[in-house]
Parts: C-alpha cells; structure tokens; sequence
C-alpha cells in the first residue's frame, strides 16, 4: 500500500467512519433497548446515559461525510444519488431520534412522552439497519455504469447479504449500547441491562457467525486481501480474540473491560472492511472496471493537500472535545429536575 494523498484520505476518512460507529454506536444501541422497559424513569435514565454526549458523537459522521465530500467528490455524488431514497430515511430517523430526546421530558401526559419514546426506538432501529445495509451493498457491490453513475433501483439495494450486513450491525449496536447502559445505571434497572446485554451479546455472535460464513462463500472479493497477504489475518484475529472477550469480561462482572473489548471489535470490523474493499470506494457489480476508486474518483491533488492541513488541525479539536465531555460525565446516571 503505497501511503500517497489518496491514501491517507482513505484512511482518515475510514478513522472517521470507525469513530461514528464507536461512539455513536452505543446511542444507536441504547435507543433500540429504550421500549425494553415501560417504566417512566427508567426510560429517562436511559436517555440520559446518552444525553451529554449523543450530540457530539454525531459529529464524527457529518465530518466522514464532510471528508467524503472534499477528498472524493464523484464517490459523494454517486452514493448520494443511488442511495437517495435511504439517506433520506436515514436523515429522518436521526432528526426524529434527536427530536425525540429534546422533546420527550417537556410534557408530563404519557401519550406525549409515549410518542417520544417510539420515535426515539424506531428511529435508532432504522438508523442502525440502514447504516449497515449501506455497508453491505458497498461490500457487495452495486451497478455503476462507464460514467460512474448509479444504473440500479431502490429496490436492487434491499438483497438478502446486505441486509444481513443491516441486522448485524443492529446487533452489534445493541450490545454495545446495552454494555454502555450496565456502566451507566444501577439499581433495577442496571440488573434488567445485565440481563439483556447477555442476549444482545448472543444476538450479536451468531449474526456476526452467519455474515463471516456469508461473506466468505458468496462475497470472495471481500476477503481477497486478506488471502494474498496472509499477515493481514492479525486483524481478523484481533477481530475474534474481541468478540469472544467481550462475555468473558462481562461474565467476570467487568463491565468497562468489556465495553472497550466491544469498541475494539467494531474498530477491527472496520478495519477488515476497509482492507479488503481498498482501493475501491464504490465496488461495482456486475462491471467491477467502472469501479470508483480512490484516484479515478479523487479531487486534485492540490485540493487533497489544502483539506488534509484543515483536517490536521480540526480533527485534534474534535477529539478533545469528545475526550472532555466523556470525563467530565463520567459515572453513573442521575437523574434530576434539570435532567431529560
């Protein structure tokens, strides 16, 4: 891999992508947990495990998708366009699930804070689907055609891998949300999290055993690389030694330990994914030479220079930023009158 431009865009854009899903991964997750429970306070507990940081954490995807924009333009316009009908649900569950936080604790009647709290659920739950869907189609490959345009349908999106890609990625959120909410509470409801955490945490595993074999027997070309560099099997290694340390700490009642094994498997996820489909960006399917890579899609090379010197100097902000909310609301929840 030859660490030109192009490349190192890549990479920041995919340590972007991976900062999303860590962070706002165990909001999504906390979100589709959220009717689990119809107990008033514990439902504003749980909202409020998230409340001082869920904001922030969506930052790092309007940035990926900001880096996206300046670094490979063609890419951001053909995604954008050939997932037009998704993004815009995408964009209306997390306006509706922000809304929902906002809104829910302003008004006592209960069909009020009822209707929040669906809107809050539902829109975590299409969210996580249809940001994982997006990944499986990417990974399995859509119609592009010589001029780098979509030639599919909506419809052609919804197959059977990249939707199992989508419920994968529900369950991964699920259980990382459930691990965050067990660090989070206590009491009750820190003993129900307990609880479903260990479903999630089973949830997850079979899916993720499923779409390994998936991936494997009809997606050969996302496994290529790590085939021809054999060295590259350290990263799914480190994948699985995650996945199965994650109910090992949580067993022991090592709940921290367990979270940060939870974030190390969706980096080293991440990581696979982003080894495997490199050098492409859009993978096209059945024509893979109209395929948009990272030179064929690229802005200039000067272009690429300018952005890299403004993200050198704004993503260290955003990082500090991020590192200071977590600290200064470290601990378990309460709440109070001042709370969601």
């Amino acid at each position: 891999m030859h660490l030109d431009l192009n490349t190192i865009w890549f990479i920041l854009i995919g340590v972007l992508l991976t900062g999303y899903a860590v962070l706002d991964g165990f909001d999504l997750g906390i979100g589709a947990l959220h009717l689990f429970t119809n107990k008033d306070e514990e439902r504003r507990v749980m909202l409020n495990s998230i409340g001082p940081v869920w904001d922030g954490n969506e930052v790092w995807l309007v940035t990926g998708g900001g880096a996206l924009f300046a670094a490979f333009p063609n890419v951001y316009a053909t995604v954008f366009s050939g997932f037009y009908l998704a993004l815009m649900l995408l964009l209306a569950s997390l306006i509706f699930r922000a809304v929902a936080i906002e809104f829910r604790s302003k008004q006592p009647m209960r069909w009020w804070r009822q209707m929040w709290d669906v809107s809050f659920s539902a829109g975590s739950i299409v969210s996580s689907l249809l940001i994982g869907t997006a990944l499986g189609n990417i990974a399995w490959g859509v119609p592009v055609d010589a001029n780098g345009e979509f030639a599919g349908t909506f419809l052609g999106l919804l197959t059977p891998y990249p939707l199992l890609v989508g419920v994968t990625t529900l369950a991964l959120f699920m259980m990382h949300g459930a691990i965050y909410g067990v660090m989070k509470t206590e009491g009750e409801l820190h003993e129900k999290l307990r609880r479903w955490a260990m479903g999630c945490i089973i949830f997850f595993v079979i899916c993720a055993v499923t779409l390994t074999m998936s991936t494997l027997l009809y997606v050969p070309h996302m496994a290529a690389r790590v085939r021809e560099n054999p060295w590259l099997f350290s990263v799914a290694l480190a994948n699985m030694l995650a996945i199965a340390n994650i109910p090992r700490e949580f067993h022991h009642g090592n709940d921290g330990r367990a979270f940060l094994s939870s974030c190390a498997a969706i980096v080293t996820l991440m990581a696979l994914f982003a080894l495997n489909i490199f050098p492409n960006l859009v993978y096209s399917l059945p024509n893979p030479e109209n395929s948009l890579t990272i030179y064929n899609a690229a802005s200039s090379p000067k272009t690429l220079g300018i952005m890299l010197v403004i993200a050198c100097i704004g993503i260290p902000v955003v990082i500090a930023y991020t590192v200071s909310i977590y600290w200064i609301f470290r601990g378990k929840v309460k709440v109070d009158r001042m709370s969601y």
